[in-house]
């Protein structure tokens, strides 16, 4: 990592997520700023291809990239692992697990987020989300259990298997795509004893549509391609409990279940709620035009620790994209302040949403007014946002599209991936 010397300005950056590391990077290079990125992994991890860790499409190296390695040529970086068990915003003053404190003159706060299961019972215990590696690698190892011990019954004895995904946003779309892609078709070409098995997703949402933030058009076309995928859609019901071996939705209905897959929402790390600062919606810090914190000028949050107001004044989404730039706008802010030059208010530029639902299906609605693509040209897309991402993070755009090539137009390898347990070592970044 960058030994940091004595500068002017001490900024202490909590989180090594999108918010986080783009807030850092920007600030490389700058004569009289010091940063410390303080992060309980040591990596950065790329949430929207979790999911595929889970079902093993990818390993946990190709989402993971070592933090260190990734500012190990910026000397005014440091970058270290630890966990932050408080902040005190008045001083600026962060508390480590290990006892120790870090002061700065500045203070980010881009901790990430956790799943929110809105007080359904079970859920928290019972329920696997996705929105870190680990719950990606617990899934996955569920998965894995659930088929090698269906494998050593046989048929007779393992009966129908069932999933359940919970959420119709894009986390659950792409989980129920991928899942059932794995499970019905992938799973059962590849290995004798397992094409017997049934298998079967259900994705469970409360609304009346998947993917809620899109048209209807792309409503409709995911819809279509995850029943198409075998996936069967309870939609207009609420899970009311969460148990080891079934659903219960609102409806009185229950759905048996060997894994429940949560991608309900989310909500700001206990550690933003603990903070002292005002928060809103989700747990998270409702910030000024600028990205400071009410009452503490010194004091910026951003990604999933922030709620941020669009040009509309309704709150943007929870995205990579919103995340990045407003780290971007963070770090510009705190240079400008450095040097007695006015803050800047956060503006999105929208590059659009997108979901993928399998091999060669997806949404897209790109660009501020959200033109609508599905299929081939909506993958393409996705992808291309995608290498974007994963570009800014130092990773090999090359190596994405490679992967994706393979995977895409020569798939065969995710059952091996499944049946084998995952080295976790993050990849370097450099």
């Amino acid at each position: 990592m960058g030994g940091v010397s004595e500068r002017s300005t001490h900024v202490v950056v909590i989180g090594g997520g999108f918010a986080g590391v783009a807030c850092a990077r920007t600030l490389t290079g700058q004569p009289d700023i010091s940063v410390t990125l303080l992060d309980r992994n040591g990596y950065h991890q790329f949430q929207p291809l979790l999911y595929q860790v889970a079902t093993a499409e990818i390993d946990p190296a190709d989402v993971s990239y070592d933090l260190a390695d990734m500012f190990a040529e910026h000397d005014n970086v440091e970058v270290r692992t630890a966990d932050v068990t408080a902040v005190d915003p008045q001083t600026r003053t962060v508390t480590l697990a290990d006892g120790g404190t870090v002061t700065g003159d500045v203070l980010v706060l881009a901790a990430g987020a956790q799943a929110n299961f809105f007080g359904v019972p079970g859920a928290a215990q019972h329920a696997y989300p996705l929105y870190t590696l680990d719950d990606a690698l617990r899934l996955r190892e569920r998965l894995r259990e659930v088929y090698v011990e269906a494998a050593a019954e046989g048929p007779a004895s393992a009966g129908e298997i069932t999933f359940v995904v919970v959420g119709g946003g894009a986390t659950g779309v792409e989980t129920a795509g991928a899942l059932a892609e794995l499970v019905g078709t992938i799973l059962p070409r590849q290995f004798e004893k397992l094409a017997l098995i049934r298998s079967r997703v259900v994705l469970v949402d409360h609304g009346h549509a998947v993917l809620g933030p899109f048209g209807p058009g792309a409503q409709a076309y995911a819809a279509e391609q995850l029943q198409r995928r075998g996936v069967r859609l309870r939609l207009g019901v609420t899970a009311t409990e969460v148990s080891a071996d079934h659903v219960t939705l609102d409806d009185g209905t229950t759905v048996p279940t060997r894994a429940t897959v949560w991608g309900g929402g989310i909500a700001a790390a206990p550690l933003v709620g603990a903070c002292g600062v005002g928060t809103g919606r989700g747990g998270r810090v409702d910030v000024r035009p600028d990205l400071t914190v009410d009452g503490h000028p010194d004091v910026y949050a951003a990604g999933d620790a922030a709620n941020i107001t669009g040009a509309d004044g309704l709150p943007l989404p929870q995205l990579a994209s919103v995340a990045q730039q407003a780290g971007r706008c963070v770090g510009f802010n705190i240079i400008a302040a450095a040097c007695g030059r006015p803050r800047s208010a956060f503006a999105y530029h929208d590059k659009g949403i997108m979901a993928m639902i399998g091999r060669d299906a997806a949404v897209a609605e790109l660009g501020a007014r959200h033109h609508e693509l599905h299929g081939r040209i909506a993958f393409a897309a996705w992808l291309g946002i995608h290498a974007y991402l994963m570009a800014d993070a130092r990773a090999e755009t090359n190596a994405f599209v490679t992967w994706a090539e393979e995977f895409y137009l020569r798939p065969g390898h995710c059952p091996q991936r499944l049946l084998t347990p995952p080295a976790t070592t993050a990849r370097s970044a450099s």
